[in-house]
C-alpha cells in the first residue's frame, strides 16, 4: 500500500554544496519520483523531499516560494506561467484508470466508454445493471446494486486529466461539471490524493473511482477496460499509454501545454497524461535551482527503466532536449546568467 503521508526523505552526505531539494504537488507521479529520489540519494547523497499534496497544493507552494519546485498534472497555460514568472516542463507520462470493487468482476473484465462513464459520474446512471452498462458487458453478471462514485476531494491534476477525458467524450459531463482540477461533483464521496480514492474503492462494495495506474497496480485494484477514440476496447498498459503519447506535439505546445486525453490510435489508452515540473525563471537561490535541475537531468538520463517498471512512460529524447534548451534559455541566476548547463 502507498503510505498516506507521501513524503520522501533520505539521509544526506556531508560536504555537498546543496544537499537538499524540496518539492510538492501531484500525487500522480509520486511512485516514480520516490524511486528516482532513493536511487539519486544512493548515487549522490543528495536528499529530495517531495510532499505529494495534490497538483493544486503544488502550484500554491511554488507560487508562495516555499519549495524549490512544484509538480502538477494539470499544465498551466503560458499566460499564467508568464504572470507568475514560472516555467514548466513535462517529466513523465502515465495513465489514469477507472477502478471498481464489484464481486465476481476481475481486472479488465468490465468495459465502459466515455459516455457511460460521464453518466455514472454525473449521477445519471446509478445502478450496475443499468441497460447502458449491460449493453457493453453482456457476458458479465453485474449486480442489481447502487453505484458508489468515488472522486478526489482536493485540487487534483489526476482530476484534471480525468475530467478532460469526460468532457471530450460525454456531452452530459461537458455541459455539466466540465473540465478542471476541482469540480462540483454531482454525486459520490471524496478522497484526498490518489491514495485516498484507492482506499475508499478498496473498502466500499460496488464502488468506482479513478487513480493513477501505479496506485492501481500496487494496491492490486480491479481496473476497467475502456473504448477508445478509434472504437477499440483497450486495457491500461505502458504500451497503450505510449500509443496515446505518440500524438503529442511538444514542439508546438506553448509552455509545454499539451493534453493527451482521447487521442486517436488503435491502441491508445484514452486517459493518458503528463506530469509537469514548475520552477521560477528568476532563480532567487541559483544553487538550489541548479541542484533541482541536476536531479531532473539525472532522472531523464537514468530513470527510464525505473519508470517502465512502474508503468510510466519516459519522455522521448527529443522532448528532453527541448526541455533542457528551455532550462538554458529561461532559468536565470544572478545578473541574468543562465544556470544550465552546470558541471555535474
Amino acid at each position: 500500500m502507498i503510505a498516506a503521508a507521501a513524503v520522501l526523505s533520505f539521509t544526506t552526505s556531508a560536504g555537498a554544496a546543496v544537499d537538499k531539494i524540496s518539492g510538492a504537488g501531484a500525487t500522480f507521479p509520486y511512485p516514480v519520483y520516490s524511486k528516482w529520489a532513493q536511487a539519486y540519494n544512493e548515487k549522490t547523497g543528495v536528499q529530495m523531499n517531495y510532499q505529494a499534496i495534490g497538483s493544486g497544493g503544488g502550484i500554491k507552494q511554488i507560487k508562495a516560494k516555499t519549495v524549490d519546485f512544484g509538480a502538477s498534472d494539470a499544465p498551466l497555460k503560458k499566460e499564467e506561467l508568464d504572470q507568475a514568472g514560472l516555467m514548466q516542463f513535462p517529466m513523465v507520462m502515465g495513465g489514469v484508470v477507472p477502478v471498481v470493487r464489484i464481486a465476481g468482476v476481475d481486472a479488465g473484465q468490465l468495459k465502459l466508454d466515455g459516455k457511460t462513464m460521464g453518466a455514472i459520474y454525473a449521477g445519471k446512471i446509478t445502478n450496475w445493471n443499468d441497460p447502458a452498462i449491460k449493453k457493453m458487458n453482456p457476458d458479465l453478471d453485474l449486480p442489481d446494486q447502487q453505484i458508489t462514485v468515488v472522486h478526489r476531494s482536493d485540487g487534483s491534476g489526476t482530476t484534471w486529466i480525468f475530467t478532460s477525458y469526460l468532457s471530450k467524450t460525454s456531452d452530459v459531463w461537458a455541459n455539466g461539471p466540465g473540465h478542471a482540477k476541482a469540480v462540483a461533483w454531482p454525486t459520490g464521496v471524496g478522497g484526498k490524493g490518489n491514495q485516498g480514492v484507492a482506499s475508499y474503492v478498496d473498502r466500499i462494495k460496488n464502488s468506482i473511482g479513478y487513480v493513477e495506474y501505479a496506485y492501481a497496480l500496487q494496491n492490486d485494484m480491479t481496473y476497467v477496460s475502456l473504448k477508445n477514440k478509434d472504437g477499440n476496447v483497450v486495457e491500461p498498459t505502458s504500451a497503450n499509454f505510449q500509443a496515446a503519447a505518440a500524438n503529442a506535439d511538444w514542439d508546438n505546445a506553448p509552455g509545454f501545454y499539451e493534453v493527451l486525453t482521447d487521442q486517436p490510435g488503435a491502441d491508445s489508452w484514452p486517459i493518458t497524461g503528463a506530469s509537469f515540473i514548475l520552477m521560477y525563471k528568476d532563480a532567487k537561490n541559483p544553487q538550489a535551482a541548479q541542484a533541482a535541475l541536476k536531479f531532473f537531468d539525472w532522472a531523464y538520463a537514468n530513470g527510464d527503466d525505473m519508470a517502465d517498471q512502474l508503468d510510466y512512460v519516459p519522455m522521448p529524447e527529443n522532448v528532453v532536449k527541448l526541455v533542457q534548451d528551455k532550462w538554458h534559455e529561461q532559468i536565470k541566476g544572478k545578473n541574468g546568467q543562465a544556470i544550465w548547463p552546470v558541471n555535474k
